[in-house]
This record gives C-alpha cells, structure tokens and sequence, in this order.
C-alpha cells in the first residue's frame, strides 16, 4: 500500500506528464499556470487512496481519471474567481486578474473538457458508470454555484440552505473521488456508495473549515486575504449560525456590521470576529467540523477493512482536519 506521500508525488509526477504547451498560448499559459500554483491535490489523492486500499497497481487507468477531478476542479477555480471577484488564489493572482476574464472562461471550458479525455482513460468495464457518475457530479457543482450565487441577494439564509448549497458545491466532487476510485478498483456496490458518502461528510467538513479560516486562518499561510467573505458578506457556515443565534443587541449589531461598506474594512472584519467570538460561533464551527469528521470515519468503521486499511483512510481524514490552508 503506498504511503500518503508517496500518493502525493505520483500526482505531482502525474500532472507534469500533461502537455499543455500548445498554440494558442494564450489560451493553454493559463492552464498551466492554474496547475503550476499548487493546490491541496485534495480530489485526486482521495481517488487514488481509495483505489489503493484495494490495489497497488497504479497505472494511466487510474491515474488519469484521478488527473481529470484535479483539471475540473481547476476549472471550477477560475470561473468561481472571475464570478467572486477574487484577485488572489493561493496565494497568486488569479487568472482573471493575471491576463483577462475572456481568457480565463475560455482557459477553464478547455481544462473542463480536458477532464473528461482524462476521464474516459478509465477501464472499459466501468467507464459508463464513472462518466455517468462525473457527468451528474459536474452539473450538480454548477448548481451549487448558482445557489451560492442566489444567496447573495438574500438577506440571510437557513443551516438548511448553506448545507444544501456545499454539499452540491463542494462536498460531492469528494464523493466522486472517492467512489471512483473504488469503481476502478473493482469494488462491490456497497462499498462504493460507503466510500461515496465518506467523501461527502469530508467534504462538508472541509467547507466548514474553509469558511473557518477565511475568518480566523492566517494570511501568509491561508493563501488570500483573512476576512474577505466578511467584507462579501458571503454567507458562510459562521455568518449562517449568527443569524440562527444573535439576538437582541448583537442582532443589531450583526445587521450593522453587515450594512458597511469597504471604506470600513478592517473595522468590520474585526467587529465581525470579535462577535463570532462572544457568540461562541468559532467553538461551534470547531465542533461541527469534528462531528462531520467523526461521521465520515463512522461510515468507513462500517466496511470490513484491515487495520492498515483503515489506518490509511484515518491519516488522510485526520490530515485533512488539521489544515491551516
């Protein structure tokens, strides 16, 4: 069984195999440069760890639809950043800021069809299910997108509605890594569909804990500037519970907070914080991104896998929690 870090420099061996030195240059630089910049590699290395708990054969057929989730991904970074009005992602410009918003939607429909040539490198026997299973997954991420993008003109939104909006904007990319690696790997039904719903209680976790260091991570560390949904207003799982638990004067205050404008920045991201605080929001963020954790580990406690199969699963949940990027 590889080793977490030796699954991460297949990856990184993997996706420099990729040729995108190609004409125009203007359109395949930005690809690149998307992928040169890093990233967590969260999606692949997900696919390709459950795909190692039951084979060590790794070979294009599994590492190239590993690949592909990292590419789309990719692809949904560029446009969520022209859509945010992100000028930073981890760490560098974005790419719409880089070169232009033309370049960028065009760079990212061809990292979004490039996944799908990557995809289709899986083994025959289970290709129609793991296209269908991708296909359905892609859509379901735009859908989250535009949910996120109606909650914007709303004044406040339910728990309901923020985990409905992740699960389809986040959390089931994970599960479709994780469970296409179990298909290729041969796996029964059953398991796929437990790894599937591990992959999506982490990915839930996951964007719990992304909203968490948007407001209290540390700039040089985290990537982009801390307080950046505060100053959007984006309604994160923090915001979410403020509404849900603020009552009286620091349900003015909330709404006073949320009614500044940039001119006010640094005061709103501080007040903002200092209430998230005196609220008990950021204990409460914490402990929700541990019950999703514990959830996602009950699922895997359910499959009859060995100590070292289950070890490595743990290692990657674990190392997944302890993120401060």
């Amino acid at each position: 069984m590889y080793t977490l870090e030796e699954i991460d420099s297949v990856i990184e061996k993997g996706l420099g195999t990729l040729n995108f030195n190609m004409a125009p240059s203007q359109l395949y630089r930005p690809i690149e440069y998307m992928i040169s910049i890093g990233g967590k590699r969260l999606r692949p290395r997900l696919c390709l760890l459950t795909y190692n708990l039951f084979s060590d054969k790794i070979d294009r057929s599994i590492l190239y639809p590993a690949l592909a989730l990292e590419i789309f991904h990719g692809f949904t970074l560029i446009h969520d950043d022209i859509m945010d009005n992100a000028e930073l992602r981890r760490g560098q410009p974005t790419v719409y800021k880089k070169w232009n918003s033309n370049i960028a939607i065009l760079s990212g429909d061809v990292m979004s069809i490039k996944s799908y040539e990557l995809m289709a490198d899986c083994p025959s026997a289970v290709l129609p299910q793991v296209l269908a299973l991708f296909t359905k997954t892609a859509a379901q991420v735009c859908e989250g997108q535009q949910y996120d993008m109606n909650y914007e003109a709303l004044p406040f939104i339910t728990m309901e509605d923020y985990i409905k909006m992740i699960g389809l904007k986040t959390a089931v990319l994970l599960a479709c890594s994780s469970k296409i690696g179990a298909l290729i790997a041969g796996t029964d039904e059953k398991t796929g569909n437990t790894l599937y719903d591990f992959g999506f209680d982490l990915g839930i976790a996951f964007q719990i804990q992304d909203d968490y260091l948007d407001t209290f991570g540390q700039s040089n560390v985290f990537g982009k500037m801390i307080g950046g949904d505060i100053l959007n207003n984006k309604k994160t799982w923090l915001l979410v519970q403020c509404f849900k638990v603020a009552q009286g004067k620091d349900a003015e205050e909330l709404n006073y907070l949320l009614s500044l404008n940039d001119g006010n920045a640094d005061k709103k991201i501080k007040s903002m914080q200092a209430l998230y605080e005196k609220l008990g929001i950021r204990e409460m963020a914490e402990q929700t991104i541990r019950d999703y954790h514990r959830r996602a580990m009950e699922r895997i406690g359910a499959l009859n896998f060995s100590p070292a199969q289950y070890g490595q699963i743990e290692a990657f949940a674990r190392r997944l929690l302890n993120r401060n990027k």
